[in-house]
């Protein structure tokens, strides 16, 4: 394709909320954070090259890769902090944290074997506010 030598009606997407393929054999919850895994939807877990890219706002089910779609919501949302070492403090606010599972983030990368879930925005005691998605 060559630079441009005309004007150019480009499409846009809009808004916080995306669709994306589903993983083949795979279950995404209502709820959970979702991550793409070479380029389809899965839930949150321990691995790396992950791209966390929000929370799953419906559940879906895939046998073949791409035969269903979910639709995901980039934003700030609670997580459950993870233990011991791991267990994230007021004092990580500003810092990325990293995926244990599709409801859990962790302070470390444990080694290099987590993804990058998102950056950390508060601490409760109940759990950890994460601001994920892509574009954020």
């Amino acid at each position: 394709m060559s630079a441009l030598t005309q004007p150019r009606n480009t499409q846009q997407r809009t808004g916080d909320v995306h669709d994306f393929p589903v993983a083949a054999a795979t279950t995404v919850h209502q709820g959970g954070l979702t991550v793409l895994n070479g380029g389809y939807a899965a839930p949150g877990t321990t691995a790396v090259g992950l791209i966390a890219v929000g929370r799953a706002e419906e559940t879906a089910t895939a046998v073949s890769a791409g035969d269903a779609s979910v639709r995901v919501k980039r934003g700030t949302f609670k997580f459950a902090n993870s233990v011991a070492a791991d267990l994230i403090a007021q004092a990580d606010v500003g810092a990325d944290c990293y995926i244990v599972d599709d409801q859990t983030v962790a302070k470390t990368s444990s080694a290099n074997t987590r993804s990058v879930a998102g950056k950390i925005v508060a601490v409760d005691s109940d759990g950890v506010w994460v601001s994920v998605g892509l574009g954020l």
